[in-house]
């Protein structure tokens, strides 16, 4: 089914989402630490998810059970260097060592695992002890206000949306599985089953989607193992040679020049908007136009100074303080 619909699934995503999915996977990368040297993308699908785990000296591995998926996620990752390495694998049977992983995600799919228990049991399995699972995933409507506004939407408009797909039942099948899935009390005690206990939850669009991040039970979360012991890449030749770099410092520092560059963006902007509007103020009588049009460029002009002020302030704050949470 997954196969069947490889070509469009990021897209109509997003559509379903109303362009949210994007934020939410980024509250999922903030919930993986730092310092987690081995990260699995569990049902990774096309790789959506996989950007933000990406780090310097981090084995990043891709699972899913589809290969038209993989291919995709191939394409847009590529296999060298610290790129992905991805593995079509059952989720009930992963190819991976006893408590060989730092952290696993799963976005968007782990609905599609059952029955929920073993699935949940076997990624405790592949964690250590002290590793992280971070879920995110669309659940059903909850009671309250807003409940049959959710429910008609997962009813109808999905499967609506999915006609705009090569497989539309998929998209209904979508709906189905979201319902199935419950509203978030029957994953918690299914993760409790699985000896993984819940250390966070966040709820987004009213409930619509939810973010867990569950331990499983031992020792310290922090204290992540190297790469490699007790997890064996399939392509060593491929992965760069020498000792890991150091994983807090490499990643501050690219923060550092990405908020640095956007702020001499905003900063370029905001002196192009001020030389314009001096420009203005002393040639505005001069042009040939009427009173609207000299009033309407005059508040345009001052808004989007304003505007570009406030921003470039607020990066400016950004740059200067603390890199963002892992």
């Amino acid at each position: 089914m997954f196969d069947g619909v490889s070509d469009r699934y990021d897209l109509l995503n997003r559509v379903m989402t109303l362009g949210r999915d994007a934020a939410w996977r980024g509250a999922m990368w903030n919930e993986v630490p730092e310092d987690a040297h081995a990260v699995l993308d569990l049902c990774c699908g096309s790789g959506a998810s996989l950007p933000g785990l990406r780090r310097p000296g981090r084995l990043v591995l891709g699972a899913d059970v589809s290969l038209r998926m993989l291919e995709r996620a191939s394409e847009a990752h590529g296999r060298i260097g610290w790129a992905p390495r991805l593995v079509c694998a059952n989720a009930f049977r992963l190819p991976l060592r006893q408590g060989s992983l730092d952290c696993v995600t799963i976005a968007f799919g782990a609905r599609n695992l059952r029955p929920r228990v073993a699935a949940l049991s076997e990624i405790a399995r592949v964690l250590r002890p002290g590793g992280r699972l971070v879920v995110l995933e669309a659940t059903a409507p909850r009671p309250g206000p807003m409940a049959a506004a959710h429910s008609f939407y997962l009813r109808r408009i999905i499967p609506l949306v999915g006609r705009l797909s090569s497989d539309p039942p998929a998209y209904a099948y979508l709906s189905r599985s979201i319902l199935e899935f419950g509203s978030g009390p029957e994953f918690e005690a299914d993760l409790a089953s699985s000896d993984f206990a819940v250390a966070a939850r966040r709820s987004f669009m009213l409930g619509a989607t939810t973010l867990w991040v569950a331990r499983r039970p031992g020792a310290d979360a922090g204290k992540s193992r190297a790469v490699g012991e007790g997890l064996h890449p399939a392509r060593l030749g491929e992965l760069p040679r020498g000792e890991m770099p150091n994983r807090s410092l490499p990643g501050a520092r690219e923060w550092r020049w990405w908020a640095g560059a956007k702020l001499l963006l905003s900063a370029a902007v905001l002196a192009s908007l001020v030389y314009a509007l001096w420009l203005f103020a002393r040639s505005g009588g001069d042009l040939s136009w009427v009173p609207w049009q000299r009033g309407a460029m005059r508040i345009l002009l001052v808004v989007a100074t304003v505007g570009f002020v406030i921003r470039t302030a607020v990066l400016a704050l950004h740059l200067l303080g603390p890199p963002p949470r892992d």
